[in-house]
């Protein structure tokens, strides 16, 4: 006799993967569109702003930007798990506004002490107020993350495609152009303040659409610090997996020049596309694993996080190599000057790629095991700072270019994410009793097709090799990926979202 409960179970994963297929394709075609509206930036930032000037810029929003993660509390990803923990509809809407609520208190003490030391965010450039007012800007950035994960909670992507594909990229695009005009020293920073209130308001709007405002809402202070309390590893993975991304922009300050650093930031920013692919999934993998995690559906947690695991894997690989292999090219969208930091680019794309099994593994330790994937979090990103400061070092004894700083910084930072990502792989397996990884043979075939005629396409001139190469190299890859490497379940992802008859 058949298992009711069985069929409702397969039914249920069923029904998960293909709403984790609808995020992906929603997602993707935001990642789409982040890249042609990112270009824009990079072009202004580079040719009109210049090196100095970007390295100023990147060095303080790195800092902003690392005061905002803190601020959220981990809500970006614990959110999902306290919305599915109550049963009450009409609750949840005071959860959402009760996260709100504690990332603007953590926000407002933050930016309190960045204004009233200033220093931390531009230690090596003069200051005046408009850069002292910058950290009221975490405000804003705190709460977009918690707005849009709260709709993610509810299936709801296409807010987090607006906001971060289309309106923060063209916003800042087109506002570091018009601000330029007003100054050449703060029009970066201007531009930035300006993309991430607009990303605000597009994420705000829907969110109290769907969820309302407060009803019969009182504040607690305790029940705050009691969620605050339980989600702190959960902010601390955040802030560390944030953190392992910009660590080595933050060593690479201290030994190279503002230049170097705007060099590198110009290569981060071009491979920090392909980890929109990634997180392209978060909005809807944190809903749908901690929902099988509630339910004690462990095979499933594993199945979904081995099944979006190559999903990432298949599309980062594509997007690394059709990056990588015009690296030249790519940097020099910036300028002459930045074309000296294509190796960094190539080594930061490949992190990417290797980091891919840590992060989609993560998304299921931070509600399984919570406090060893901090630890596990921590033991990496201490790795990658001593591996960046001992290569650094290496470069300043041997007096070789700085450029090499960057060389020095990509590498440690491929090393670190590599065994993070063997470890995490290897832990979440053991408790869920199955595998998850998302690698296979197929991957190696259709890098390998790339490859080669990818190389082809570095013989043609620097506007053809983008314009040309790029598509052709993408469309090899995703020929081979598709033929050698697509399973039924894997064409879910790219499956029309109509229903069958």
């Amino acid at each position: 006799m058949a298992d009711p409960a069985a069929g409702q179970r397969a039914g249920a994963s069923n029904e998960e993967v293909a709403a984790l297929a609808k995020g992906g394709r929603t997602n993707f075609l935001g990642f789409l569109l982040r890249l042609v509206a990112r270009l824009p930036f990079l072009y202004f930032a580079g040719r009109w702003y210049g090196p100095e000037a970007l390295g100023r810029f990147a060095y303080a929003i790195l800092v902003v930007e690392f005061a905002a993660q803190l601020a959220t509390l981990g809500f970006r990803r614990g959110l999902a798990q306290l919305l599915s923990e109550c049963a009450d509809e009409a609750e949840h809407r005071n959860i959402v506004w009760d996260a709100m609520l504690a990332a603007l208190v953590a926000s407002v003490a933050l930016g309190a002490l960045l204004m009233a030391v200033p220093q931390i965010m531009f230690p090596n450039s003069a200051i005046n107020e408009l850069d002292r007012l910058l950290p009221l800007i975490i405000i804003a950035i705190a709460g977009t993350d918690i707005a849009l994960a709260a709709l993610a909670y509810r299936y709801d992507i296409g807010a987090t495609v607006r906001a971060r594909a289309i309106v923060e990229p063209w916003a800042i695009s087109l506002a570091a152009a018009a601000f330029w005009f007003y100054s050449a020293r703060d029009g970066l920073i201007l531009s930035y303040v300006f993309a991430m209130m607009a990303a605000w308001a597009t994420a705000m709007i829907p969110l109290v659409r769907s969820y309302g405002l407060p009803r019969e809402w009182h504040v607690n202070s305790g029940r705050l610090f009691r969620m605050a309390r339980r989600n702190l590893p959960l902010a601390g993975a955040d802030a560390i997996e944030w953190g392992s991304r910009r660590l080595d922009l933050a060593v690479l300050g201290l030994f190279a020049s503002p230049a170097i650093v705007g060099i590198y930031y110009v290569a981060q920013q071009v491979a920090s596309l392909p980890q929109k692919l990634k997180t392209s999934f978060d909005p809807i993998l944190g809903p749908v694993i901690s929902r099988g995690v509630a339910e004690g559906r462990l095979k499933d947690v594993a199945a979904q996080v081995a099944q979006v695991g190559f999903w990432v894997l298949a599309a980062q690989t594509g997007v690394a190599l059709a990056l990588g292999i015009p690296g030249e090219a790519v940097m020099g969208l910036a300028g002459a000057t930045f074309v000296a930091g294509t190796a960094a680019l190539g080594l930061l794309l490949a992190a990417e790629v290797v980091a891919s099994t840590a992060v989609t593994s993560e998304a299921a330790l931070v509600y399984l095991a919570p406090r060893r994937n901090l630890l596990l979090s921590l033991g990496m990103i201490g790795l990658q700072g001593a591996l960046s400061v001992a290569f650094c070092l290496v470069v300043q004894r041997m007096g070789w270019p700085p450029i090499l700083y960057g060389v020095a910084v990509g590498l440690a930072l491929v090393m670190a994410l590599a065994a993070a990502s063997l470890v995490k792989a290897l832990l979440l397996a053991r408790l869920t009793g199955a595998p998850v990884h998302g690698w296979r043979p197929a991957l190696f075939v259709a890098a390998a097709g790339a490859v080669v005629l990818g190389y082809g396409a570095t013989f043609l001139t620097e506007w053809a090799e983008l314009l040309i190469g790029v598509p052709v190299i993408l469309a090899v890859y995703g020929w081979l990926i598709w033929t050698r490497g697509f399973g039924p379940a894997d064409r879910e992802l790219l499956r029309s979202s109509r229903k069958k008859p």
